[in-house]
């Protein structure tokens, strides 16, 4: 093994901050307006409690995605695999990697639970971000306010999961220090995200602040319902026209490679691996089958 190539080869924390300063020079040469959710820039602002992450978080506007994308993938960044059922899993970010980095870049370009107009939810956020000095260099972050809306929104998805309850925990508690729940009220107006974020905010809010709370979307419902392996497909199944059932039924049992390859980069798309994966799927469903069914019945008794 060559020592000195190994040396030189990035961590993936170092990666992470280098990942937030360069894709900031992208953007600054473009022209295009992009910030930097959760990751590093959360942990310095108080909004989280100290982790690695993984991955680089870039929230752009939905008409400078392809610019965006363009310029990434000049530097030899490639967009990764993704199941292309988009009724089953509505599409809000772009994944890329280099084969040079140890660590991905998520491009969003909407965000779940926010049901305005992605273009009109991003103006809201552009609005609501400051600078942070992050690797050497000026990256453009939300406010407090909008940070703790971000983060509050994405462990909404799964609040059954200990690390997502945790996470709002730890939220709820700085909202209150901070008196932010106000200020989050009125962004949460604005990117039409109040059903979602109904949980958080109902019971932090001036008892003399009186909110008229919508329905919440049918995604945002599917999205809470999915717990288990395979319920996400079922659920989309159910929803969707008869005449659509049918090779939605064929996809599920029987997935494209990319299904596979969205789970692992590497995987084996070979006739024999790509039976090993579809064993393990099944057995992963039918661990889950049990509370899967349970989910079901709620969603049916809840309406």
């Amino acid at each position: 093994m060559d020592h000195r190539v190994s040396a030189a080869q990035l961590s993936i924390p170092e990666a992470v901050l280098l990942g937030h300063a360069m894709v900031q020079r992208v953007a600054d040469g473009l022209g295009i307006r992009a910030f930097f959710i959760k990751g590093p820039a959360s942990v310095i602002q108080g909004l989280r409690l100290p982790r690695t992450s993984g991955d680089v978080d870039v929230f752009v506007h939905p008409g400078e995605l392809e610019a965006m994308l363009e310029s990434l993938r000049e530097r030899g960044w490639r967009e990764r695999p993704v199941d292309p059922d988009s009724r089953t899993f509505p599409k809000h970010s772009v994944t890329v990697d280099h084969p040079e980095w140890p660590c991905c870049i998520d491009v969003h370009f909407r965000f779940p639970g926010m049901e305005n107009d992605p273009g009109d939810c991003f103006d809201v956020m552009w609005a609501n971000t400051e600078d942070l000095e992050l690797a050497g260099q000026e990256v453009r972050v939300p406010s407090k306010a909008l940070g703790i809306l971000i983060l509050a929104l994405h462990a909404l998805r799964s609040p059954h999961l200990s690390a997502c309850r945790q996470e709002l925990e730890f939220l709820a508690d700085l909202t209150k220090q901070r008196s932010h729940a106000t200020a989050l009220l009125e962004l949460a107006a604005a990117t039409g995200s109040l059903a979602a974020m109904r949980p958080f905010l109902e019971d932090r809010l001036p008892l003399e602040m009186a909110v008229e709370w919508p329905d919440a979307s049918t995604e945002w419902r599917n999205r809470l319902l999915a717990k288990e392996p395979g319920s996400a497909r079922l659920i989309a199944i159910a929803q969707a026209p008869l005449h659509e059932k049918p090779w939605m039924l064929f996809r599920a049992v029987f997935p494209a490679p990319e299904v596979h390859l969205s789970r692992d980069i590497y995987a084996d798309i070979t006739l024999q691996g790509r039976l090993r994966q579809h064993r393990a799927r099944w057995v992963r469903f039918l661990r889950a089958a049990p509370r899967l069914v349970r989910d079901l019945i709620e969603r049916r008794q809840g309406g």
